[in-house]
C-alpha cells in the first residue's frame, strides 16, 4: 500500500511539475508574439511621420547663414586707397574709396556710388575725418539708407577750371576706373557728386556740365567758380526737364560774406530758372564742426532714391 501510494504520489508530483512548466512557457510565447502585432501597425503611422523630419534640413542652412551675414555687418566697411596715373594732371590722381559692410561676402551685389570732394587746403581724408564712414554704417545698419560706396578723390591745385583739369581727370579717368575696378551700378541714377567749400564748387561744375553722368548734386558751403557764373544758366537750360539732377544746397548763416553771397546767387538763379532744389540756411560757420554736424543729413539726401 505504501509502495502504491509512493508511486501514486510520485506520479502526481511529476504531473504537477509538468503543469507548472506549461504556464511558464506561455508567457514567453505571448511576449514573442506581442512584438509582431505591434510592429505591424507601427509602420503605417511611421510612414507619414518620418518625412516631416526629413523635410526640415533646409532650415539648417538658413540658421547657419544668419550669423555669418550678421558677422560681416558687425565687422563694418573699410577704406581702400588708390593712385591713378593721369594723362591730364601733372601727378597721379589719388583717391580713397569706402566699401560698405559685407562687400567681399556678397560678390554678386552692386552698389550706388557717391563722389565727395574735399575743401581747399585739405586732402581726400577730410570727409573721413568728418565721420562719413561711421555715419554711413549707422544709417545702413538702421535701414535708413541702402549700402553704398563713397569715392573721395584728391585735387592738389587751387586753380579753377579751365586752368585746373582735375574735373576732366575725374570724369574721364577716375570714374571709368572705379566702375571697372569696383562693383558700382554704372548709371547716373545711382551716381551722385557732392563737396564742401571748393569741393562744392567742383560738384556744381561737374554735376551740371556733365549732367549725363550724375543724378544728384550736393553743394555744402558753396563758393561758385567765378568762370562758371557765365555758363551755369546756359548749361542748365540744355538739360531736358525730365533729366534734371536733384540739387541740395546748404550753408551756415555765419559763413564768410562772399561765400554766403555766392551760394545765395546760385540758389536765386535756380529759382529763376524753375529748377527744383533744396536750400538750407543752418546755424554755423565755414568750418569742419559745421559740416560734421550735417554729415548724416547729407547721406540721407544723397541715398534717398537708392
Amino acid at each position: 500500500m505504501r509502495t502504491t501510494l509512493s508511486v501514486s504520489a510520485l506520479m502526481l508530483l511529476m504531473l504537477a511539475c509538468c503543469a507548472c512548466a506549461a504556464p511558464s512557457a506561455l508567457p514567453e510565447a505571448s511576449r514573442t508574439a506581442t512584438p509582431s502585432p505591434v510592429a505591424t501597425p507601427s509602420p503605417s503611422p511611421a510612414t507619414p511621420t518620418q518625412p516631416a523630419p526629413t523635410a526640415q534640413p533646409p532650415a539648417s542652412p538658413t540658421i547657419e547663414a544668419t550669423p555669418t551675414s550678421l558677422a560681416c555687418w558687425k565687422a563694418g566697411g573699410r577704406y581702400e586707397t588708390g593712385s591713378l596715373e593721369s594723362a591730364l594732371l601733372p601727378q597721379p590722381l589719388e583717391y580713397r574709396i569706402y566699401l560698405p559692410p559685407c562687400y567681399d561676402e556678397l560678390p554678386d551685389r552692386r552698389y550706388p556710388l557717391l563722389y565727395l570732394i574735399h575743401g581747399q587746403s585739405y586732402n581726400h581724408d577730410q570727409w573721413d575725418r568728418l565721420g562719413v564712414d561711421e555715419a554711413a554704417e549707422a544709417l545702413i545698419a538702421s535701414g535708413e539708407i541702402a549700402p553704398l560706396m563713397i569715392v573721395l578723390p584728391r585735387y592738389r591745385s587751387w586753380l579753377q577750371p579751365p586752368d585746373n583739369r582735375f574735373g576732366q581727370a575725374l570724369v574721364q579717368e577716375l570714374l571709368p576706373h572705379v566702375d571697372k575696378q569696383y562693383r558700382s551700378i554704372p548709371d547716373r541714377a545711382h551716381r551722385a557728386i557732392g563737396g564742401l567749400s571748393m569741393g562744392a564748387a567742383w560738384a556744381v561744375h561737374l554735376g551740371i556740365s556733365e549732367w549725363r553722368l550724375f543724378g544728384a548734386i550736393g553743394a555744402h558751403s558753396l563758393p561758385v567758380f567765378w568762370n562758371d557764373t557765365k555758363h551755369l544758366r546756359a548749361w542748365l537750360r540744355e538739360i531736358p526737364p525730365d533729366q534734371l539732377p536733384r540739387i541740395y544746397l546748404d550753408i551756415g548763416e555765419l559763413d564768410r560774406k562772399e561765400i554766403l553771397a555766392s551760394a545765395r546767387w546760385f540758389e536765386q538763379m535756380l529759382t529763376e530758372e524753375n529748377i527744383p532744389h533744396e536750400w538750407h540756411l543752418f546755424p554755423g560757420s565755414h568750418n569742419e564742426a559745421y559740416w560734421a554736424s550735417h554729415v548724416e543729413q547729407y547721406l540721407r539726401w544723397y541715398a534717398r532714391d537708392w
